[in-house]
């Protein structure tokens, strides 16, 4: 029996270890931050490997703001940059972000692709490794606690090195409680293996 020809759908790109920053300072920033993690966890093709501590920081930019909660998560998906940047802001959007225009102002919730592997990108959409994510210390001591230690910061240098270069002051860390009281299954700081396969389509 002769084989028919078959109709193969686009080759799936391979897995990538990426790095998002997370950051809010209206509403409930921690349960805002708790609410990210958990929707990070259900991105398609993608498996949330590691969540940072959380860190009070005070802002950048105008000072007639609330302090920040920031922290980082580790991510290996097989999304795109561009998908992932969507998935990103449609994260953003559920949670409650309006975007005013206003740079470094207050919002409910701020979720950046800070690395997506070894990629760099300058488009007007996106730019990769994140363009300030050397220079800030709330971005950096987040991203230290779930990254490799010798992780390299394209064209920038090892995150040791910038983070020691731009340091801790200002930022301090704290509990993490649990969205609505119920429990979190996965520690502060932690990897997360397996949690969910890499699809293949």
């Amino acid at each position: 029996m002769i084989s028919q020809p078959r109709r193969l759908g686009p080759r799936c790109p391979a897995a990538v270890d990426a790095y998002i920053g997370i950051g809010a300072n209206l509403g409930r920033p921690q349960r805002q931050i708790e609410q990210a993690f958990v929707a990070l966890r259900r991105l398609p093709r993608t498996r949330l490997t590691a969540i940072s501590s959380l860190y009070r920081t005070t802002p950048v930019g105008p000072q007639d703001q609330p302090d920040y909660i920031n922290a980082a998560a580790g991510l290996r998906t097989r999304l795109t940059p561009t998908e992932l940047l969507g998935a990103l802001q449609s994260i953003e959007q559920r949670l409650g972000r309006v975007r005013d225009g206003r740079r470094w102002g207050p919002r409910m919730l701020d979720l950046d692709l800070l690395l997506y592997g070894d990629l760099c990108l300058d488009t007007p959409a996106l730019r990769l490794p994140h363009p300030w994510m050397h220079r800030r210390g709330f971005v950096l001591v987040p991203l230290a606690d779930i990254a490799p230690a010798g992780l390299l910061v394209p064209g920038r240098g090892r995150l040791t090195e910038l983070l020691s270069a731009v340091g801790r002051g200002g930022i301090q860390r704290v509990e993490r409680p649990c969205p609505d009281g119920s429990p979190v299954d996965f520690p502060a700081g932690a990897m997360i293996p397996g949690q969910q396969g890499l699809a293949a389509g």
